[in-house]
């Protein structure tokens, strides 16, 4: 929800969304926004059919169209510079790095078992038109590693927002934006509250999520 609120006031007529699990990003960048194309691409078969029958449940076939397919051999499947807006919520956790979760899915969708940050940010420069618009969302110890890899591949980081659980906590993720080809200047939003003082959730939260 927050990487697709991030990401919405950008146009676009083509945007895909990598590592789309179940596809809810798209399926509410649909709702969210007038972009007549949006395409989800997820590895594993069972979790891409889950957004496949997602989309035509909810009646958005004739704007969603959601892929099983390695995020490595996305260049082929779309072709260069086929859109020009990519999101992704990534594996968080490098391969050997904290708990391995038991199920293999969980796993996929933590760990870069089958995609890293680097393929992940190489892959949508290529997929990217010349000022496509790039939004991820991540943890922020890997805040360093993310611009440096943005900038490796000609994605300038352009705008910041840190998500916090509330104000006396350390923020938990980052949503971060990047242009192709884009100029040297980044932005930072205002810091972004899940809780209020007392517990309940944020005006803000409630906002995004229509409550």
């Amino acid at each position: 929800m927050l990487l697709a609120n991030f990401a919405k006031d950008s146009p676009s007529k083509n945007t895909l969304d990598l590592c789309t699990g179940t596809g809810i990003v798209p399926i509410l960048l649909s709702a969210k926004t007038t972009t007549p194309r949006i395409c989800g691409l997820e590895i594993q078969p069972d979790i891409a059919d889950m957004a496949q029958r997602s989309a035509v449940m909810n009646g958005l076939t004739d704007r969603l169209e959601i892929k099983c397919g390695d995020l490595n051999d996305a260049v082929s499947i779309y072709g260069k510079s086929s859109f020009d807006k990519i999101t992704c919520n990534p594996p968080y956790m490098k391969r050997g790095k904290g708990m391995t979760n038991d199920s293999c899915s969980k796993s996929v969708s933590r760990h870069e078992i089958k995609c890293t940050l680097d393929d992940v940010i190489r892959v949508s420069a290529e997929l990217l038109v010349p000022q496509g618009r790039f939004y991820m969302v991540h943890r922020p110890s890997r805040m360093v590693d993310i611009m440096c890899t943005m900038r490796k591949y000609r994605i300038e980081p352009k705008i910041i927002r840190l998500v916090y659980p509330n104000a006396s906590k350390p923020p938990k993720l980052v949503l971060i934006g990047g242009m192709v080809n884009g100029g040297e200047e980044l932005n930072f939003m205002p810091p972004l509250f899940v809780h209020d003082e007392n517990g309940n959730y944020s005006e803000e939260i409630n906002r995004i999520y229509g409550r």
